[in-house]
């Protein structure tokens, strides 16, 4: 019988990087951008796809999951907008980090971003309708169909929550979570060496 050391859920470098994105991600998660009525664009989710493709979908949750929590610290939606945060971004990393992981190519790499773009695309519209408006509608004594009038406002055709999410939440999640990709795409090759410490790594083998 052999005692072969059995390799850790996740490394102290991978245990650090989850600790350090979360952290970069927390930070963005406050900076936010006014788009459309009361839609906000952060980029909170960068760190967070960054690091799924780094190290897998497991530890990109860990780093979603952080953020989440985090952001309770400051939340004014009693934890309900983290809560629709957090599946909104856990419905894009897992489709993307699965297929990269499947095929570890710049092909593999935008498939996985353009499924998990229209799937956290449908979350987003499924978690508005049934979580997030019918909450502020609750919190802020604004009835269902005030929201739809503001939505009127920018959009005539909306005349319904429905129409709402389509109209208005759809394009916005699909705006953020493409930009989102693009600014991945863009920054993953140069920043890997770091996200997997080759960097490190290589520096101590020329010490050696």
């Amino acid at each position: 019988m052999t005692n072969a050391k059995r390799k850790p859920f996740l490394t102290t470098r991978e245990l650090a990087t989850v600790a350090i994105l979360a952290a970069i991600s927390a930070v963005l998660f406050m900076i936010e951008i006014p788009v459309v009525l009361f839609y906000k664009l952060d980029l909170s989710h960068l760190p967070v796809l960054l690091g799924t493709f780094a190290m897998g979908p497991v530890p990109g949750t860990l780093i979603l999951l952080v953020k989440s929590l985090l952001g309770l610290l400051h939340s004014s939606s009693q934890g309900v907008g983290e809560l629709a945060d957090f599946l909104m971004g856990f419905a894009m990393l897992l489709p993307a980090g699965l297929i990269y992981q499947h095929n570890k190519t710049r092909k593999g790499a935008l498939i996985g971003m353009a499924v998990g773009t229209v799937v956290a695309t449908i979350v987003a519209v499924l978690s508005n309708l049934y979580i997030m408006i019918p909450f502020y509608g609750a919190a802020y004594g604004m009835p269902v169909e005030a929201i739809v009038g503001m939505g009127a406002a920018v959009i005539p055709a909306v005349d319904s929550a429905f129409k709402f999410v389509l109209l208005i939440t759809a394009p916005f999640n699909l705006l953020k979570w493409v930009l989102i990709s693009a600014l991945t795409g863009l920054m993953y090759k140069p920043l890997s060496p770091i996200l997997h410490g080759r960097k490190r790594a290589k520096t101590e083998a020329k010490a050696n």
